[in-house]
């Protein structure tokens, strides 16, 4: 596993930026010490290839009787077909929203009834948008053994909903995780560590206690 290099070229690349003492604002209001764009990782020939060859040999480990590999659009389409290629699988990729024209697929690709699936995302923040690809791909008669992604902030929200729907979930890295193995690398003191790890602990309301 390659684990610490992705880690550290996603930092360098300020794929993943981490800031305890500005944090950021979401969309959704909440405050946070860490954003991402995940997208970017296909520009960058060898994080990429670490980062496929990892989640192939996790998909395996995890899911062994996966027999279809489906993206999540936009950002996990590429590397589902890049993992699909490893691992010698057909690929599928779920739209956001059915097409409306044609004959209004919200699946490209083919499957079987009998095909077990696995989901690649880029990033899981409470899954709940991968849970909607899940429940689409469903919809049309497919049998979702799981989700995998390249990161996920693992969000207390994040198990509750995928519990919930009793979908198992296996991300290649975590928050915790990168925050750690940032710490061993010194890139953080003692306090910051400890403020990025209470972000986690309490996401939503970590912002007013600023």
């Amino acid at each position: 596993m390659h684990k610490t290099e992705i880690i550290k070229s996603l930092i360098e690349n300020k794929i993943i930026t981490l800031s305890p003492q500005k944090p950021f604002t979401y969309a959704s209001g909440m405050k946070s010490p860490i954003y991402t764009d995940l997208r970017l990782t296909i520009s960058y020939p060898q994080l990429r290839s670490w980062i496929e060859e990892d989640l192939a040999n996790l998909i395996k480990e995890k899911f062994p009787d996966v027999t279809i590999i489906g993206g999540v659009a936009t950002a996990g389409i590429p590397h589902a077909a890049f993992v699909a290629e490893k691992l010698d699988l057909p690929m599928i990729y779920v739209r956001p929203k059915p097409k409306d024209h044609g004959k209004g697929r919200q699946i490209e690709g083919h499957f079987f009834k009998d095909d077990k699936i696995v989901l690649i995302d880029d990033l899981i923040t409470t899954g709940g948008s991968v849970l909607e690809a899940v429940h689409a791909t469903e919809k049309e008669g497919g049998n979702v053994i799981g989700v995998s992604s390249i990161f996920t902030y693992y969000l207390p929200d994040a198990k509750v909903n995928f519990d919930k729907n009793k979908i198992k979930f296996e991300p290649l890295l975590s928050y915790l995780q990168l925050i750690n193995i940032e710490k061993e690398l010194n890139h953080f003191s003692e306090k910051e560590y400890h403020i990025l790890k209470s972000w986690h602990n309490n996401p939503w309301n970590w912002g007013n206690k600023k």
